[in-house]
């Protein structure tokens, strides 16, 4: 990854024609709700490999996917789950992209 590609959209997201803009990134989150990953798009472009119910597969320990420096938690690991499970795994995940990207981390586990 080496930026994202954006689009406004109004208030049926609908995208505005002419409001592309790309924004640098060498790092992705995505923050999906209560729905299942949307597979078309960036999890396909990437290849990330998925599970059997059709959720970004990952390192239970680690979070890692498939792809280097892709990771993932909560509802797009799991699928739809109690907020609780989505909080926990953020902040496990967060410990770890910590420690991918800085060698060492003092978050807790």
């Amino acid at each position: 990854v080496t930026a994202v590609e954006c689009v406004r959209v109004d208030e049926k997201m609908q995208p505005v024609e002419g409001s592309e803009f790309e924004i640098k990134a060498d790092l992705v989150l995505l923050a999906m709700g209560f729905v299942h990953p949307v597979h078309e798009g960036m999890l396909k472009e990437l290849g990330v490999e998925l599970d059997p119910r059709g959720n970004v597969a990952a390192d239970t320990a680690t979070y890692k996917s498939s792809i280097d420096k892709v990771f993932s938690a909560g509802d797009m690991r799991r699928g739809q789950s109690l907020v609780v499970w989505a909080i926990r795994e953020g902040r496990q995940a967060a410990r770890e992209v910590d420690l991918f990207l800085m060698g060492e981390t003092r978050l807790p586990r």
